[in-house]
């Protein structure tokens, strides 16, 4: 951990940091901050935790062997002891622990992705087949040529849970927090950074900008990344059996259904002992976060619904409740870490997958905003990976 952070409020500065979206990267950076003796605030346009971006709907999956690269397999076990030192903190209960499974074609993007990152930083795991799955964790039913691995490091975070944790430390430790008020502009000036908000202009040492799916809005100059905003669907249904969807018997999972673009479905134990959460992701076309249709519509549940009498036998296909979930993509779906302009570090991009590193990435935004630098391997993350893309290069 870092030596604290002494600070004297001079030359008209209101903080060290300002922190700008107080949702899963937010809250965090808000925490580690404060933890460190830095003097922060903290701004949300909502009330957060809250239902209006990425991080609600009472589960989020965390796994370790990642299939979307090696490179995010340290990050991950770092954000494991995070979590448990912010239930310690907190007293909340915030990591249930169920195992995963990663399931499809053997050569499909999650199984090998998965396996491929299982090799390399030598997790243990077990590749199991069809009827191997049916006889461990009995709710699943693959297609022939499907095959699952399975890990024990994996289970799921309570999104909801950890926000109000993590902000209720970072407020006892001296953070100050203004919600219900949008930020109109972040922006870099002599010897620090201004923030615009609630009819006022806050200055800061330095800011972090994690404001999800409003990163894109022009908040900040110099943003040079082209983020989508997509509407995704979460579905509960209710299962016959209940005992085979408790956590204890039921990993979380990723399906790599497969076509073009690919589908994945995922899901979760069931968390309330009486609904189990699924969704199928899908590239959808890309919406304003200011205009997105929070009204759950048929079409809307009929990819879970088909997906469950596809795989999950034992759930009954009739939906029990839904609910809509922004989705604040990257060019390339991977996460955008790092400073942007002199003073101001964005956190942004994760893609659906990002809420179970929050923590870690709290982390990494204290560093990069009280020491400049930080430990960890963030360079496949910059923000400056997509500029010869954004100027025309071929290159």
């Amino acid at each position: 951990m870092s030596k604290p952070v002494a600070s004297q409020m001079d030359g008209g500065m209101d903080a060290d940091v300002l922190v700008v979206g107080l949702g899963a990267m937010g809250s965090m950076a808000l925490w580690r901050l404060a933890r460190r003796g830095a003097t922060v605030i903290g701004f949300d346009r909502f009330e957060p935790p809250h239902a209006m971006g990425s991080s609600h709907g009472e589960s989020r999956i965390i796994r370790t062997a990642y299939y979307e690269g090696p490179g995010y397999v340290p990050l991950v076990l770092e954000a494991f002891g995070l979590w448990r030192e912010l239930e310690g903190e907190s007293g909340a209960s915030i990591l249930t622990m169920t195992g995963a499974l990663m399931i499809g074609d053997p050569t499909s993007d999650v199984v090998a992705g998965a396996l491929a990152s299982a090799k390399e930083h030598r997790l243990e795991h077990e590749v199991l087949d069809g009827a191997g799955v049916r006889r461990r964790f009995a709710r699943h039913r693959l297609l022939d040529h499907e095959v699952a691995m399975y890990e024990a490091a994996a289970g799921f975070v309570r999104p909801e849970a950890g926000i109000a944790a993590a902000l209720a430390r970072a407020r006892a430790l001296g953070a100050r927090t203004f919600t219900g008020q949008a930020v109109d502009r972040v922006e870099p000036v002599p010897g620090g950074v201004e923030v615009r908000a609630a009819g006022r202009t806050w200055r800061g040492r330095h800011a972090v900008v994690c404001a999800g799916a409003w990163n894109g809005a022009g908040l900040v100059a110099g943003l040079n990344v082209k983020l989508e905003v997509t509407r995704q669907c979460m579905v509960w249904f209710r299962p016959r059996t209940p005992a085979l969807h408790a956590p204890n018997r039921a990993p979380v999972f990723v399906h790599d259904i497969g076509g073009s673009p690919a589908l994945f479905g995922y899901g979760f134990p069931s968390v309330d002992g009486e609904t189990v959460k699924i969704g199928v992701a899908a590239k959808t076309a890309p919406q304003d976060p200011e205009a997105i249709d929070r009204k759950i519509h048929p079409a809307d549940l009929e990819a879970a619904a088909q997906y469950v009498r596809m795989a999950l036998p034992d759930l009954d296909p009739t939906p029990v409740r839904a609910v809509v979930c922004l989705q604040e993509n990257s060019p390339d779906r991977h996460f955008v870490i790092g400073p942007i302009t002199p003073g101001i570090t964005v956190l942004a991009g994760f893609s659906g997958h990002g809420f179970k590193f929050a923590p870690v990435i709290g982390d990494i935004a204290a560093d990069l905003a009280l020491q400049g630098m930080t430990t960890r391997s963030i360079a496949p993350f910059s923000p400056q990976r997509f500029a010869h893309k954004l100027h025309g290069s071929r290159a």
